[in-house]
C-alpha cells in the first residue's frame, strides 16, 4: 500500500508541527501550510498526490470555509476541518461546502488520525480507467454517474464533481432506490464501523447533494424526505 500523503494547513506553526510529527510516526507523508495561498500553491503543484487536507477552520486572510469551497469546486481530495468548540454553526457551514469531517479543538491527535482513516477509507479504491476505455455509467432521470470517475454527467453533457462523502452518499442511494432508509441505515451504508448513532450530518450531506441534482431543492423529488422514517430515492436507475 502506497503511502499516504496529508497537507496540513494552520496558520500555528506549533499545530502544524506538533500534526505532521504525530502523522509521520504512523507513515503518513506531510505537507504543511500556513495559509491560503501556500495551500493553493501545493495543490496546483502536488494535487495528484496529495491524499487528504486537514484545514483550520478560523485563519488570518482567507478563511477555512472558503478555501474548503475552493478544493471542493476544483475536485480536489477530501477536507476535514479543525473548528474552535464555538463555532458549530461554521462547522455545519462547512459540511454544506463540502468538508468530509470536521475535529473540534482543542483535540487529541489519535481522535484526528481515527478520523483521518476513516476518511480515507471511504475513498474508492481501485486503478483508474484505461484510456478510451468506457467505465460504467449509471443512469437515472436524465443525469448520468460515473463511478470510476466520481462524477455526474447532466443530461446537456456538462460534468459536475462529486466531493468523497457526495460519491458515496448517491453511490448507496443508487444502490437502494425506491427504498426508505433511515439516518442510521445511511450512516452505517456510507461509514461502517465509523458510524456514530449521534451523528446527524447525514441531513447536511443530503441537502448538499439535492443541491446538485434537484431542480428545486427546496421541494426535491429525488430524495425525497420521509417525516419520521429517513430518505428515499425515487429515481428510475439504469444501468
Amino acid at each position: 500500500m502506497s503511502q499516504k500523503h496529508i497537507l496540513v494547513v494552520d496558520d500555528h506553526r506549533e499545530i502544524r508541527d506538533l500534526l505532521s510529527t504525530y502523522l509521520q510516526q504512523h507513515d503518513y507523508k506531510v505537507s504543511q501550510a500556513e495559509g491560503g495561498e501556500q495551500m493553493r500553491a501545493l495543490l496546483q503543484d502536488h494535487g495528484a498526490d496529495i491524499d487528504l487536507v486537514v484545514l483550520d477552520l478560523m485563519m488570518p486572510g482567507e478563511d477555512g470555509l472558503s478555501l474548503c469551497r475552493f478544493v471542493r469546486e476544483s475536485g480536489g481530495p477530501p477536507v476535514i476541518m479543525l473548528t474552535a468548540m464555538s463555532e458549530d454553526a461554521d462547522c455545519v457551514v462547512g459540511l454544506e461546502m463540502g468538508a468530509d469531517d470536521y475535529v473540534t479543538k482543542p483535540f487529541v491527535p489519535r481522535v484526528l488520525l481515527a478520523r483521518i482513516k476513516a476518511v480515507l477509507r471511504r475513498q474508492p479504491q481501485g486503478a483508474a480507467p484505461v484510456a478510451g476505455e468506457q467505465s460504467a455509467v449509471v443512469r437515472f432521470n436524465g443525469w448520468g454517474f460515473d463511478p470510476d470517475q466520481r462524477h455526474l454527467i447532466s443530461a446537456d453533457g456538462l460534468l459536475v464533481p462529486l466531493s468523497n462523502t457526495e460519491y458515496t452518499l448517491l453511490k448507496v442511494f443508487l444502490e437502494h432506490p425506491q427504498r426508505v432508509l433511515s439516518r442510521d441505515q445511511i450512516l452505517t451504508l456510507t461509514k461502517g464501523r465509523e458510524a456514530d448513532p449521534f451523528d446527524r450530518s447525514i441531513d447536511n450531506q443530503v441537502s448538499r447533494l439535492r443541491k446538485k441534482l434537484e431542480p428545486d431543492p427546496q421541494h426535491p423529488a429525488l430524495i425525497k424526505t420521509v417525516w419520521g422514517g429517513g430518505y428515499m430515492f425515487t429515481g428510475k436507475v439504469e444501468s
